[in-house]
């Protein structure tokens, strides 16, 4: 698998994972993070370097599995920001 291949996939992964965190704050933070680390790591041309970001990134996507689950075990309610909003009819 080439590198570029292999880090988008470990991109979308990671935004996909970051996705199903229940916390609205954790998942913001976290898809926040994600792509503030890819922008800036991707004019690294070290491939022993790329090497050690990929891994960090695949032992991260592991921790947010984890969140994801424990985040499930422990729901709370919804933040109002998250509430979808419901247009009302208007009164003519």
């Amino acid at each position: 698998m080439s590198t570029r291949r292999q880090t988008i996939t470990l991109y979308r992964n990671l935004l996909r994972e970051a996705e199903k965190l229940p916390a609205y704050n954790f998942r913001m933070y976290a898809v926040r993070k994600i792509r503030d680390t890819f922008r800036a790591n991707q004019t690294i041309n070290d491939f022993k370097e790329i090497d050690r970001q990929v891994a960090s990134g695949k032992n991260n996507l592991e921790l947010i599995r984890r969140q994801v689950i424990i985040g499930h075990l422990y729901t709370s309610e919804k933040l109002v920001i998250e509430q979808k909003k419901t247009l009302r009819p208007s009164d003519d």
